[in-house]
Order: C-alpha cells, then sequence, then structure tokens
C-alpha cells in the first residue's frame, strides 16, 4: 500500500510505476486521445484522497488505472463541488473505490 503527503508526489510516483497517460472523464467513458476507455475496459487498481486543509476547491482523488489491453494511467478528479460531471454508471464505478 502506498500513501502519499500531497498530490504531486502521488502523481509523480504513479508515472514512474508506469501510470503514464493522464486520462480525462467523458460521460461513462475515459479519455486519452487516441485511447477511448469504456467502463468495462478499465479498472482501478489504486485511489488515493488528498483534503484541502483550507480550501474545499483542492479536495481531490486521484485513480491508478489500468486497462484491459495494459494501457496504464491517472485519471485525477475533484471532489464534492468540484468533482466533474460524468454519467451515472462512471459515478458509481468510481464511487465503489473511494470509500
Amino acid at each position: 500500500m502506498y500513501t502519499y503527503d500531497t498530490l504531486s508526489e502521488a502523481v509523480n510516483d504513479l508515472k514512474k510505476r508506469g501510470f503514464s497517460l493522464d486520462f480525462n472523464l467523458d460521460e461513462n467513458c475515459l479519455v486519452c486521445h487516441p485511447h477511448k476507455l469504456d467502463i468495462k475496459d478499465f479498472e482501478i487498481v489504486e485511489v488515493h484522497r488528498f483534503e484541502g486543509n483550507t480550501d474545499p476547491a483542492d479536495e481531490a482523488v486521484i485513480y491508478a488505472i489500468e486497462s484491459a489491453d495494459g494501457l496504464k494511467g491517472v485519471l485525477v478528479n475533484g471532489y464534492g463541488i468540484s468533482a466533474d460531471t460524468m454519467g451515472a454508471d462512471m459515478a458509481m464505478k468510481l464511487q465503489i473505490h473511494r470509500s
């Protein structure tokens, strides 16, 4: 189990460990041009949550993602009021791994 003090420390270490792609949310899939992963095409292998000490906008969660065909990357998203808009299926998949 890995633990990190800052979001940037987590991103840097995950990239060193091969999670080199930067994924973005797009409704019910992840995108990193030219790749597009549907919900069934990836697994979340690690989750790290960071809380802002004074500003709720600083709250974020980072997901280490691995696809069925071997693509590895990270998804950084806010949570609470700063969370990105996503489809219900994606919200359910990400919610399962937040606790």
